[in-house]
């Protein structure tokens, strides 16, 4: 369910930059083989890097015989990437005198909604943008009626209802918390502000003025191929879907040379009437606190620089757009299978950046040693009183959470055991008397595990 980036990004603050060479086409193809070959996920990744007026591209799979699976006539789903392009439409509105990042987020909403403010101090258009407003990240009471396409069945009704049942803990502006709510409001109300679909303003303010031709939400273009989703253990997973204008917090789908034209956009290439708008998104508009942000952009030091970023998954796809303006260096990676539960496409995405940052390796299978089985074998709770069960089963993991059949677990090379049957993690983490226990990595979110006495046991 997570539309989350991953904030691996940061990490830059920490490395020396290194000189990086424009890329040919086959040097990124290499890259991207050392990178991805052989990983247990089988994703198929398209990638780009973009400097200097050059363009190098690559497109390939972990499992090489599924080299056919993504072209460039392949759309793929990239997720929070889209909050982006919905602030290039907010940035409009500010340069026609018609908005104000000081705007109260309840003058964009229809008259009467209940917004809720913290001892006085409302939620401005500002915060929603760098996602400090202190929203949740989903909207509250509004029940998902299908896990694998979790917000289609969202109306702008029931979001608006979903504000009268938030209290904020703090004042907006003062600490980041990233919200999917938020930005599903702000996509409805730019819609509704309008009199169009926001598909039609993405459309004729961004994806048409950048020539973004294969860029769609909902209505693909002829000779566009909508690619299919992956969970990490292969299985297809249903596209996602939003109704009411919602789909500005993640519903965009685009080619790989749809979103080298956005980089080209952001890197000073756009046409002379959206340039200040792509300008305006990634000013400073949040610097209270770590992640700096821009308007949707994550802003993170690279020495004397800064780079912006952002990362998208949905059920099948995840993505990563990050670029350094004064470097003029920017890069696209598309994968057609959701990572956000190993991590995202960080370590790829800012190696091709800066050579500084570690390429990372393929997630391979693997056996798991015997005694790591044993020490893991046990009962345990997870946060939030869900209660698992570790078993042993010859040279492999079963888990049977209370109430649920058992699944078996697969376990890779990163030393992460996984469900043969959705998406998730069992990352083992020792603990201070020497045995193990372990974190459940799901949705986006990181649960820990602990460990119950044995049965029997005297407590």
């Amino acid at each position: 369910m997570s539309l989350v980036p991953s904030l691996s990004c940061l990490s830059l603050a920490l490395l020396v930059s290194t000189p990086a060479a424009a890329m040919s086409d086959a040097e990124l193809a290499a890259k991207l083989g050392q990178r991805l070959h052989g990983d247990r996920t089988g994703a198929c990744l398209a990638v780009a890097v973009v400097e200097d007026g050059t363009v190098a591209r690559a497109y390939g799979c972990a499992d090489p015989a599924a080299e056919p699976r993504v072209g460039p006539g392949t759309a793929f789903e990239i997720g929070s990437v889209s909050k982006t392009m919905v602030a290039a439409l907010v940035a409009r509105e500010i340069e026609a005198g018609r908005a104000s990042l000081d705007d109260t987020l309840a003058s964009w909403l229809p008259e009467g909604t209940r917004v809720p403010d913290f001892e006085g101090k409302p939620i401005l258009l500002r915060h929603v943008l760098t996602h400090t407003g202190g929203l949740p990240a989903l909207p509250p009471g509004v029940a998902i009626a299908d896990p694998g396409n979790p917000y289609a069945g969202m109306r702008a009704a029931d979001l608006h209802a979903a504000l009268g049942r938030v209290t904020l803990s703090r004042a907006p502006g003062t600490a980041f918390e990233y919200s999917n709510f938020a930005l599903m409001l702000l996509s409805e109300a730019l819609a509704r502000r309008a009199g169009q679909p926001v598909e039609a303003l993405l459309d004729a303010h961004v994806f048409s003025p950048l020539g973004m031709a294969g860029a769609y939400l909902d209505d693909r273009p002829e000779g566009v191929q909508a690619a299919r989703g992956h969970a990490p253990n292969r299985n297809v997973v249903p596209a996602w879907t939003f109704r009411d204008d919602t789909g500005g917090v993640g519903g965009v789908r685009a080619t790989l040379d749809d979103m080298v034209a956005y980089v080209q956009g952001q890197l000073g290439g756009a046409p002379a009437d959206l340039q200040p708008l792509l300008d305006l998104t990634q000013a400073p508009a949040w610097t209270g606190g770590r992640p700096e942000m821009g308007m949707g952009w994550i802003i993170a030091p690279l020495n004397e620089r800064r780079v912006h970023v952002h990362e998208g998954g949905t059920g099948g796809f995840t993505s990563m757009v990050v670029f350094d303006r004064q470097a003029g260096r920017g890069v696209v990676v598309l994968s057609d299978t959701a990572q956000h539960s190993l991590g995202g496409l960080g370590s790829l995405g800012l190696h091709l950046l800066d050579p500084a940052v570690p390429l990372g390796v393929p997630r391979r299978e693997a056996t798991a040693p015997g005694e790591l089985l044993d020490a893991l074998a046990g009962d345990y709770q997870l946060q939030g009183a869900m209660k698992m069960s570790v078993r042993r089963k010859q040279d492999a993991l079963e888990i049977q959470a209370e109430g649920q059949p058992p699944f078996a677990m697969g376990y890779d090379s990163a030393g992460d055991f996984y469900p043969l049957a959705f998406d998730a993690v069992l990352r083992p983490v020792p603990r201070p008397d020497g045995s193990l226990a372990f974190v459940w990595l799901q949705g986006g979110g990181a649960v820990p595990a602990q460990r119950l006495p044995e049965r029997g046991a005297r407590p």
